[in-house]
């Protein structure tokens, strides 16, 4: 069989002549076969070249948040050691002023020697420090002080204290007492729900406590009436009124004036009808009258 050959290329001799050089088939083809293991070979290494890269580069960045989270890690570790030496030294103080005043323990407060903070002694104490906060700014840590709520009682107890009607709403002598005793209009006995407090006419009526204002009509025998509603089940009445200073649904602080001593309704004279109710149960106010509001605008002891 004859054989097949390509002619490359044709060259000029030494001697002027022209020559043909002539290739077998099969030398092309072992030349691009050559060529194409050549060509994916580079190929190859020119990916696993790029995939190292990329690992590189992951790597490294890998290694720059390692390093950052560590970083944060240490601050957090450093703001955490920071915050229980403040925690510790806040709950010194809330021991301190409790031990002061003689308040009662009430949850767990963190001191300086504490071992182990955890969070709940924390909340703890966080929480104890906040009542003490509260109780100052509201005054009932001056009104538990003077209703002389120290051994055995705690900021609950001033809250609710501050929280209950303990100021006199006016100025006066006790004219008329609490529970059974004779009416003085037709001389049998009857029950009296509340006190009164025997004043001059038109004289302003303070509110005894925070509240809001829940009437303020004509009422049968109290005559011209204010009821308040002070939270907790606690709400108080001030009859026989010679007018009125709030509204109802009116938002009212302790020592705000509400009204003004009158006759009206069931009155013998100028006096203040004056009921704390529990519930709605009439209780004898007279416990509460523990203050009277000093015109300097603090607090001082009543009869």
């Amino acid at each position: 069989m004859q054989k097949r050959f390509y002619i490359l290329f044709v060259a000029r001799g030494d001697d002027g002549t022209l020559r043909k050089i002539s290739i077998p088939v099969h030398y092309l083809y072992v030349f691009a076969i050559g060529a194409a293991i050549g060509f994916l070979s580079l190929t190859g290494i020119a990916s696993s070249y790029t995939r190292m890269l990329l690992k590189v580069s992951q790597f490294n960045q890998l290694r720059t948040e390692k390093d950052q989270l560590k970083s944060s890690y240490s601050r957090l570790e450093q703001v955490a050691k920071e915050r229980d030496v403040q925690v510790a030294s806040l709950g010194s103080i809330a021991s301190e002023v409790s031990a002061l005043y003689g308040l009662k323990s009430e949850p767990i407060m963190v001191t300086g020697s504490s071992d182990g903070i955890h969070d709940a002694d924390i909340t703890s104490s966080l929480d104890q420090l906040h009542a003490l906060r509260t109780s100052a700014l509201t005054g009932a840590t001056m009104v538990g002080l003077t209703m002389g709520l120290t051994r055995n009682a705690t900021t609950a107890d001033w809250i609710r204290a501050n929280s209950a009607p303990n100021v006199w709403p006016v100025e006066g002598q006790v004219t008329g007492s609490f529970g059974e005793r004779i009416d003085p209009f037709n001389g049998e006995g009857a029950f009296h729900s509340g006190v009164d407090i025997g004043s001059t006419y038109g004289k302003q009526i303070i509110a005894p406590a925070d509240g809001v204002v829940i009437a303020t009509e004509t009422l049968g025998g109290y005559g011209k009436i204010i009821m308040m509603d002070h939270g907790s089940g606690i709400s108080t009445r001030y009859g026989h009124l010679s007018g009125f200073a709030v509204t109802s649904g009116q938002r009212v602080q302790r020592g705000d004036v509400i009204g003004y001593v009158g006759e009206s309704g069931r009155s013998t004279g100028p006096h203040l009808h004056y009921e704390v109710r529990i519930n709605g149960t009439p209780v004898n106010p007279y416990k509460y009258l523990r203050m009277t509001l000093a015109h300097s605008g603090g607090f001082s002891t009543g009869s």
